[in-house]
């Protein structure tokens, strides 16, 4: 199928690692021209080195965006660039274990500003653009806003606010044609999942534990799993579908477990 994607300037938060640079890798591939806006320009630079090498276009921003001012400063240097944005991918975050005992105002606020603060000003300042080009735009989340998981309650509200942004900015953004989805992540094997795994007793054990509990092949999610998804909806192939929380994760979060090897 032909995305359609060739030569759209779409903007991936976090797009030098993980999940993101799963989707800069899968957008490049359709032919699009990721932006990788992220903390780091020598990691931002390596990803878009490799894409080039293979053929792809791609280009970078390097912007800390905890800090509010930097989010601004980034669509700004993008549209000095390229003079337009065609889609929009809130990706960057991480489960930094902010939890209701273990933690207080200051981290729990910082959080927010890691996980969900920069959803909203990314989509702010990209609006204009957005508004002209009637772009799409996509906001990667965790299952933790639904399922929960202890221990981290910062990151759950930062989801729950992805979740609830994503339904909102649909509604708002319906008369721009611009459409607003979700992909939720919930087990996804990436470079921070494996250095996570590696920190437990038994790393292979606890990985064994996990994935028997994922119904469909009782594996993990592959960042270009989510990163096929994400294009799609950033597509024109998927003209018709807005306001919509997609979860890729072998159906880990909505199936009965009890019944996935029956």
């Amino acid at each position: 199928m032909d995305l359609q994607l060739k030569d759209k300037v779409i903007i991936v938060t976090g797009g030098a690692k993980g999940i993101g640079e799963g989707i800069v890798k899968v957008l490049a591939a359709e032919g699009a021209i990721p932006v990788i806006v992220g903390r780091s320009e020598s990691d931002n630079k390596k990803v878009v080195s490799e894409i080039e090498k293979n053929g792809g276009k791609a280009f970078q921003v390097e912007a800390e965006l905890t800090d509010p001012k930097a989010s601004e400063k980034a669509i700004d240097t993008v549209l000095k660039k390229f003079g337009r944005i065609e889609g929009l991918v809130n990706n960057a975050g991480v489960n930094d274990g902010v939890g209701l005992e273990h933690g207080d105002y200051d981290k729990f606020m910082a959080s927010l500003h890691k996980n969900v603060v920069h959803y909203y000003l990314m989509a702010h300042y990209a609006l204009p653009a957005l508004k002209k080009s009637k772009g799409a735009i996509v906001n990667i989340g965790s299952k933790v806003a639904e399922t929960g998981q202890g221990g981290t309650s910062a990151y759950a509200a930062a989801n729950g606010g992805r979740n609830g942004l994503t339904r909102e900015w649909a509604v708002e953004l319906l008369k721009y044609g611009i459409r607003v989805n979700s992909v939720i992540v919930a087990e996804c094997w990436t470079p921070l999942y494996e250095k996570w795994i590696q920190t437990l007793p038994d790393p292979k054990a606890k990985l064994a534990e996990i994935e028997s509990k994922i119904p469909l092949e009782n594996r993990m999610t592959t960042a270009e799993e989510i990163a096929n998804t994400t294009a799609f909806l950033l597509s024109s192939q998927s003209s018709h579908t807005t306001g919509q929380l997609i979860h890729v994760d072998g159906g880990y979060v909505h199936l009965d477990r009890s019944l996935a090897n029956a």
